[in-house]
């Protein structure tokens, strides 16, 4: 009897991996494929002024000032605007 009962709860805990897996895949689709999420964006940029104070390519600038003004338009906090000088 103990056989049995150890076959079953070794079949659920198979089935709840499988189920959180298939729910943690869900969650990271809609996360990759919601492009107008502002707390993804807000993270883009930053992580591109970081890459941009490394670098301080003017084009590069030029390019992240177009996106800050973007995000600035439709989301909340706003992002200061970089002197690209």
């Amino acid at each position: 009897m103990f056989q049995t009962w150890k076959l079953i709860s070794q079949k659920n805990n198979l089935i709840i991996l499988i189920s959180i897996g298939f729910l943690f895949l869900v969650v990271l689709c809609l996360i990759v494929f919601s492009d107008d999420s502002c707390g993804i964006s807000h993270m883009l940029i930053l992580n591109e002024i970081s890459t941009f104070e490394n670098t301080l390519d003017p084009e590069f600038c030029e390019n992240l000032l177009e996106k800050i003004d973007a995000f600035n338009e439709t989301c909340e906090p706003q992002v200061e605007i970089l002197d690209c000088g």
